[in-house]
């Protein structure tokens, strides 16, 4: 078959994505395109196959059923393509392993500890994938990922890592500067702050003070991010004070880049959420994830002695 009788990679993909989704702009997130990019990859595509794919109505995408008939079709096509391509790599390296996880947990846990399984396992090749999406296993060829769910999310054969439990951290210099000494004393700080306060409503600090029974002040100011690294950097860079949670923030704790001034005032999520390692069922004989899984679990273990509580 001639090259031109084949639409482009990239115009499948982007397909491929928007179908799944059934949203432009969701399939756009995951390419890191922009919606309209992706709409007008779709109308190339429709343009080339001389056939609507979309039913475009308002707040609502539907795809006709040639559009259905060519997802099936073009997911096969991009799943064959996506494990033909991991075993070429695989042969090269066999001890390759794709580990998913939260942009949080990789930056403030993960990498931090990441040199140390390295050095015990030479062999193993560890190839990060730091995304806030819940990645389907199979699909997108993860080996092992650490998930922060109830037991129920996780499955059947996760590991339970750890809990978390949320308490305020500032730098030792904006300690000193406001004199922190009690919850009242955040009155002179600037406040950091997650900014989904739906999804994670224990790292707010209305929850924190009502959970430690105590009237919120006016604060001197309150920045919000999107990320709740971003929260933790900005509280090392003394930007304010910040909700950390422990222990992904004991190492930070432990080398002095922050402190809790408030002690063992912790407070739970609840919902008996936890991290936990979920190895994929195809990696699950693989000595590889399991050597990784058996690290994880053994790091987790490990209690800071600067860790609060």
């Amino acid at each position: 078959m001639a090259t031109r009788d084949l639409p482009s990679l990239d115009l499948l993909k982007g397909f491929e994505a928007a179908a799944r989704h059934l949203s432009f702009t969701k399939a756009g997130e995951e390419l890191f395109l922009t919606q309209s990019a992706i709409s007008r990859q779709v109308q190339a595509l429709e343009a080339q196959l001389g056939v609507q794919l979309f039913q475009r109505r308002i707040r609502a995408l539907l795809l006709t059923d040639e559009g259905q008939r060519y997802f099936k079709a073009v997911r096969a096509a991009l799943d064959d393509l996506r494990a033909a391509t991991l075993s070429v790599r695989a042969g090269k390296s066999s001890a390759a392993l794709t580990v998913a996880t939260t942009v949080s947990f990789a930056s403030l846990w993960l990498v931090p500890r990441l040199a140390r399984f390295q050095s015990s396992h030479p062999g193993i090749q560890v190839r990060l994938v730091a995304d806030n999406r819940i990645q389907d296993l199979e699909r997108d060829r993860i080996d092992v990922a650490v998930r922060y769910c109830p037991p129920a999310m996780a499955g059947p054969g996760a590991v339970r890592l750890f809990g978390v439990r949320v308490l305020p951290v500032a730098s030792p210099e904006v300690c000193r500067a406001a004199r922190l000494k009690q919850p009242a004393d955040l009155a002179r700080c600037v406040l950091l702050e997650y900014d989904d306060a739906e999804r994670t409503p224990w790292l707010t600090w209305r929850v924190w003070f009502e959970t430690m029974r105590v009237p919120m002040p006016k604060p001197a100011g309150v920045v919000r991010f999107s990320q709740p690294d971003q929260v933790i950097h900005a509280a090392v860079a003394g930007q304010g004070v910040a909700l950390g949670s422990v222990p992904l923030a004991n190492e930070l704790l432990r080398s002095g880049r922050l402190v809790a001034p408030f002690g063992r005032r912790l407070t739970s999520p609840g919902l008996a959420r936890a991290y936990h390692a979920i190895v994929a069922p195809r990696a699950a004989d693989r000595p590889a994830a399991q050597a990784f899984v058996d690290w994880l679990t053994s790091a987790a273990a490990e209690r800071p002695r600067a860790e609060p509580g």
